[in-house]
């Protein structure tokens, strides 16, 4: 995330010639490879009896703020990033908004935190680090990873309609080997990044006028009620418009059927609305590898004139002013949602086995209120030129948050004008303002 000219932009993968993977540094994994080459440590001590969360993807956008919210709540933390669209440097971010945290904080310690610069899918480099923390005895074999939270899926739309084997590889199939994974070393709290985009088309009904809820999409026959009495919802969806939706339908489906068939198993889907913002500090932001086609990112390039135009995919939409409607929701809200369902998880108060919940305000605002929100913080003009729909979008995507509310003690605090200050204020730290 720093502007510093000495940061590397290089994309990690494969050495040359071969199909195995090695981390940032280059080393090739092997089953010679100690995992003391692959971990980075920082902050506080520990030991072999102390709990960590893993969480997969967490240098990204919000995986990043996840592990700040996650330290700061006092969970030790795992990071598994394989820096194909984040940045290490973002660790060093993590670590020191953390501990500027705890210096306000001087009765608390803070907590630990690694970091493994391996793919998710890696099963010689995440086997290696499972058993790193595992603890044996002369009888038993337990690990002192308490809890997953899993970000690393790829996230963008229009990708993955021209590209979706690459979505259904790493999205499904590659959950799918990583649940294996976890069950092997009885590693079973599982919290999942979802998306709105499993409603699909419903957001578009006159059904969904006061927002969309989670039984609006479920994966078992499920009985609720509303204002209007009892109410019905068979399992499956409909209209979902891209392939990168019907990835996270089927991996929630698959977590469902998982927990239900052994009830040692706790998951939770917490289907995301529109994250936006940054983390209050400065020190995080959203500076993904590749491109971004999420709304506050590519305003943000036209704010700063990296690109001539801020695109406005419509302005047709049935909305008050024709530009599509979200719920856009902070990013440390989102964050702070991830910790409450972890809690409500390891204390088996999520209501089954497998539960989803909505993370969102409630509230919609329209693609052109942003823009102004962000002019009026910035006091720039933000350029914009309308152009076609695109494919997989839709008109309208608000939540109902209620059961997040009622169930995880959990309610967005930031609005709109927050997150645009908070946007603000990370960029003016960058030598592009």
């Amino acid at each position: 995330m720093s502007s510093s000219p000495a940061r590397s932009r290089g994309s990690p993968g494969t050495t040359p010639g071969s199909n195995s993977p090695r981390s940032e540094s280059g080393l090739v994994l092997t089953p010679a490879t100690s995992v003391e080459d692959l971990v980075s440590q920082g902050l506080g001590s520990g030991n072999d009896a102390d709990e960590y969360v893993l969480v997969t993807g967490g240098l990204g956008f919000i995986g990043s703020h996840t592990s700040l919210e996650l330290l700061k709540a006092g969970y030790n933390i795992v990071i598994v990033d394989n820096l194909s669209n984040s940045y290490r440097e973002v660790f060093e971010r993590i670590l020191l908004a953390a501990k500027l945290h705890y210096a306000q904080h001087i009765e608390k310690s803070c907590p630990r935190a690694e970091l493994c610069c391996i793919d998710y899918r890696d099963a010689i480099g995440m086997n290696l680090l499972l058993d790193r923390h595992t603890i044996r005895t002369s009888t038993s074999r337990t690990s002192n990873i308490t809890g997953v939270i899993h970000f690393a899926a790829y996230k963008e739309v229009a990708d993955s309609i021209k590209h979706p084997l690459k979505y259904y590889q790493n999205n499904v199939q590659g959950l799918i080997e990583f649940l294996a994974l976890l069950d092997e070393h009885a590693i079973r709290t599982f919290i999942f990044s979802s998306s709105a985009s499993v409603y699909g088309t419903l957001s578009e009904s006159e059904s969904s006028a006061a927002g969309l809820r989670e039984e609006d999409c479920v994966h078992e026959r499920t009985t609720y009620f509303d204002a209007t009495g009892t109410q019905h919802s068979e399992p499956g969806c409909t209209g979902i418009t891209n392939p990168y939706g019907r990835t996270k339908f089927m991996a929630e489906a698959i977590l469902s059927d998982v927990a239900k068939s052994d009830l040692a198993w706790t998951a939770v889907a917490l289907r995301y609305f529109n994250p936006i913002g940054c983390d209050a500090s400065g020190l995080l932001g959203e500076d993904p590898r590749q491109s971004a086609s999420n709304l506050f990112p590519a305003a943000v390039k036209a704010l700063t004139g990296e690109t001539p135009d801020l695109y406005i995919y419509g302005d047709d939409w049935n909305t008050a002013d024709g530009s599509a409607i979200r719920d856009f929701i902070h990013v440390t809200d989102l964050a702070r949602g991830h910790t409450a369902a972890l809690e409500a998880a390891r204390g088996g108060m999520v209501g089954g086995c497998f539960r989803t919940f909505n993370l969102g305000t409630g509230t919609g605002h329209s693609v052109y209120e942003v823009v102004r929100e962000l002019e009026g913080v910035s006091g720039r003009s933000i350029p914009v030129r309308v152009v076609g729909r695109r494919d997989g979008d839709v008109g309208v995507c608000v939540a109902v948050p209620e059961r997040a509310q009622r169930e995880l003690g959990w309610t967005a605090q930031r609005g709109l004008r927050e997150a645009c200050v908070d946007m603000w204020e990370y960029l003016r730290g960058k030598d592009s303002i």
